[in-house]
């Protein structure tokens, strides 16, 4: 049985953002694969201040919910990140979570499953969810997909439940998400690994 991690960057727990996520968490427990979701949006996340602790001692100076994921990544096949949609953007708690999550991880988010959920009343949803998409295309992550951008739209969790194609489109994102995992399980059992990636070297514009 694989696993997945849903994180919910709302400031509201069982709000708008929530209600997509447990759409895709729903689907994936049918299909045998365990969600396990993290509230992140409660209280203030402070941002990266580009120390490079990280490096050194394999986990972040801050201690709380990104130490928390980093101690258990090697148990998740997959990322499911929810933001509600601020200004055409997802929000600043979940940004700030996962600056930190991503640079701490170092290399170890590759070849996870991923994909990001965003909610919104009205507009802005495409490019908050590109901007988390940002992070999974960084670190050679497996990014599922589903039958349009993965978006619902309301004002409350009551609104989104009306919303029919957002949440059949949450369901689809479930069903890929648990074939790919299930793929990727399936691939590892005949011995297929992970690529073995090349040295990374940077290329600095200003010499």
């Amino acid at each position: 049985m694989g696993k997945v991690l849903l994180i919910n960057g709302s400031p509201h727990e069982k709000g708008c953002t929530y209600t997509a996520l447990r759409e895709v968490a729903d689907i994936l427990e049918k299909n045998g694969i365990e969600a396990e979701f993290l509230w992140v949006g409660s209280g203030p996340v402070a941002g990266c201040i580009a120390c490079g602790a990280c490096a050194k001692i394999g986990k972040c100076v801050f201690e709380d919910g990104v130490n928390h994921v980093l101690s258990r990544l090697e148990s998740y096949d997959g990322l499911v990140v929810g933001s509600p949609v601020y200004y055409a953007g997802p929000s600043g708690q979940i940004c700030a979570f996962l600056d930190r999550l991503f640079y701490a991880s170092k290399g170890r988010m590759a070849g996870k499953a991923a994909a990001a959920v965003v909610s919104c009343r009205r507009g802005g949803a495409s490019a908050a969810f590109e901007r988390l998409n940002k992070y999974f295309g960084i670190s050679n992550m497996v990014v599922a997909t589903s039958q349009y951008w993965n978006q619902v739209h309301g004002n409350t969790p009551e609104e989104v439940q009306k919303d029919v194609e957002g949440l059949q489109t949450m369901r689809t994102l479930g069903q890929n998400l648990a074939w790919l995992v299930k793929c990727m399980e399936a691939g590892r059992e005949k011995g297929i690994c992970l690529p073995e990636y090349e040295a990374k070297r940077n290329t600095n514009f200003i010499r």
